[in-house]
């Protein structure tokens, strides 16, 4: 069997059936290190990036402590998205399809945007375990249509997003009606302190894992860096979705306004083009994303907060229609592509006052190229642009360039080097030819004395 070294966490036999059927060979760092943990029933925290296998981690372990003889929720896993949740449940329908016929496993989705008094009377009959938005998954508590207290194992997935979206004190709701003996797992990019407070209300002792990527972005995403210069934004967007053809491309925008405008201008343009933001209403925003699972669409135009934790296969470029205020972003962006050992390419337009920011990824380690887009072909640049944040020169380099300038000047004084001002100020050009024909005059009456 493929799954073999998940063995040694002992759980059930359908779970190893699952993992071989997917491929999966060997556990993730952090697989490794969470599993036990939360087999245990030990509370924890889960740090990591997208694509590191946290999913797996929390979904095994609490499948594998089910009691299917029990008709009550035993488990709540809460997400930021309705796009997000529904990925949590598509990968927990593949695990749960391995269950022997007389030991099922019930789960159901449940978010905002659907009918509720249809997730009512689909409630009459509580499943084991429930993946859903903390604000719907409240109000069916309100209803007492879902009964909570009955559960001991709560997922908080995305819980920085959680948090910047306003949605902690919904979770926080859930949390409070569940069972006294509550086990919690948090899983996040970033632990930012203003969570601390309710981390600090339901935990106890966590194991805290934190897993770093061996690279800050995918090894096989070239990054390039394309100056807007003088051209026009939006009409620039169009003629590099128009020049790369891409299999999947996502262009990421940092408002809804300006999602609503690039994508206009790439319908106009011809393009095959979608748009995923938070003013859609949300039947449209699932119509998108069945588009963009079913291949139909080529160019998908997207902001931060729809698309983040969004697991789509086949993108093969991004483009940054503007680098985002939070660089954890750009990360989050660049890693919808280069999945799965594939190549990937991210286009970010650059203005003048993205510098700091290009700096600060540089630090990262993010290694940028810089190409420029003329006429309908792209030309690789030997450095970065005029203006854009490069790779800093050694002072060697810096010496070796500066050599044939000090020879020419000081063949033309005679041997001898001007002193440049040490500060520069207004007129220090003219005053600096000044220095240098006065020298000059100089060398010339010395030569006709002699």
């Amino acid at each position: 069997m493929i799954a073999e070294n998940f063995k040694r966490f002992e759980l059930q036999p359908f779970l190893i059936e699952a993992l071989s059927e997917q491929g999966f060979t060997l556990p993730t760092d952090i697989q490794e290190r969470l599993i036990p943990a939360i087999r245990n029933g030990r509370d924890v925290i889960g740090q990591s990036q997208t694509g590191t296998g946290k999913t797996l981690s929390f979904l095994l372990p609490i499948l594998d402590r089910i009691d299917t003889k029990k008709s009550e929720v035993q488990a709540v896993i809460t997400a930021p998205t309705r796009e997000l949740a529904g990925q949590l449940f598509d990968e927990l329908k593949k695990l749960i399809a391995f269950c022997p016929e007389n030991d099922q496993i019930h789960a159901k989705l449940l978010v905002g945007g659907t009918d509720r008094a249809r997730a009512i009377e689909s409630l009459k009959v509580q499943p084991h375990i429930v993946i859903g938005t903390a604000g719907r998954i409240g109000d069916l508590m309100d209803d007492q249509a879902l009964q909570v207290y009955t559960a001991s194992m709560l997922v908080v997935d995305e819980a920085d997003q959680m948090l910047d979206m306003g949605f902690i004190a919904d979770v926080d709701k859930v949390a409070s009606r569940m069972a006294e003996d509550l086990q919690m797992m948090v899983f996040s990019a970033t632990i930012p302190e203003k969570l601390q407070p309710f981390l600090k209300k339901y935990m106890t002792d966590p194991r805290h894992v934190q897993v770093e990527p061996k690279h800050v972005t995918a090894t096989k995403i070239e990054h390039r860096i394309v100056p807007l210069k003088h051209r026009e934004k939006i009409k620039f967007v169009v003629e590099i979705a128009q020049s790369i053809n891409p299999y999947l491309a996502i262009v990421f925008t940092n408002t809804k306004e300006q999602a609503d405008e690039v994508a206009d201008a790439m319908t106009q343009a011809g393009l095959n083009v979608e748009r995923l933001h938070g003013g859609l209403q949300p039947r449209q925003r699932k119509q998108v994303m069945k588009l963009v699972k079913e291949v139909k669409v080529q160019y998908l135009v997207a902001t931060d907060l729809a698309a983040r934790g969004i697991d789509v296969k086949g993108v093969t470029h991004i483009i940054n229609y503007g680098l985002p205020k939070d660089l954890d972003f750009y990360i989050h962006r660049v890693g919808r592509t280069a999945r799965a050992g594939m190549d990937g390419i991210a286009y970010t337009i650059y203005e003048n006052h993205d510098q700091t920011a290009v700096e600060k990824l540089l630090k990262r380690g993010v290694k940028f190229t810089y190409y420029d887009f003329k006429q309908g072909d792209w030309i690789k640049l030997d450095r970065a642009p005029l203006g854009v944040p490069g790779k800093k020169k050694t002072s060697k380099q810096a010496a070796d360039k500066s050599e044939p300038n000090k020879n020419k000047e000081q063949k033309r004084t005679g041997g001898k080097a001007v002193a440049k001002a040490k500060k520069v100020k207004p007129g220090y050009k003219k005053k600096a030819r000044f220095k240098q024909a006065k020298e000059e005059q100089r060398q010339r009456r010395i030569k006709k004395k002699k």
